[in-house]
C-alpha cells in the first residue's frame, strides 16, 4: 500500500525531471568525476588560461588537456575566445564555480 500522500504524488509528478532532462544532468556530473577535468575547471575558475598555461600550471600534457578541454567545451560547460593566435579557455557559467565550491564545502576543505 502507498504511503505517499495525494498532495506528494502531485509534487512527485510536477517536479521530477523527464527522461532527457535526467540524462543531461547525469552527463553533466559524470564531468566532474574525471580529476583532471576537476583541476581544468579549478584553474579557470580563477582566470581564462590558454592550453599551454594549463599543460605547464597543472603539469599535465598539453594532449590531454585539449582533450578533456574538448570535452568540457562540447558539453558548453568551457567557451573559448580567441586572443590574436591564442584561444583561451573559461567556464561559461559562473554557477559551474557554485557548484565546484559546493562540493569543496560539502567535502569540508
Amino acid at each position: 500500500m502507498l504511503q505517499a500522500t495525494p498532495q506528494i504524488l502531485d509534487d512527485l509528478d510536477c517536479y521530477l525531471p523527464d527522461e532527457l532532462t535526467t540524462r543531461k544532468i547525469a552527463r553533466f556530473f559524470s564531468l566532474l568525476a574525471d580529476p583532471s577535468r576537476v583541476k581544468l575547471l579549478s584553474a579557470l575558475a580563477i582566470a581564462p588560461l590558454c592550453v599551454t598555461d594549463l599543460s605547464n600550471i597543472l603539469k599535465m600534457n598539453q594532449t590531454t588537456v585539449s582533450h578533456q578541454l574538448r570535452l568540457l567545451r562540447d558539453t558548453d560547460v568551457v567557451v573559448c575566445e580567441r586572443q590574436g593566435k591564442i584561444l583561451k579557455y573559461k567556464i561559461a557559467n559562473p554557477k559551474i564555480n557554485e557548484i565546484l565550491l559546493v562540493g569543496v564545502e560539502y567535502l569540508g576543505y
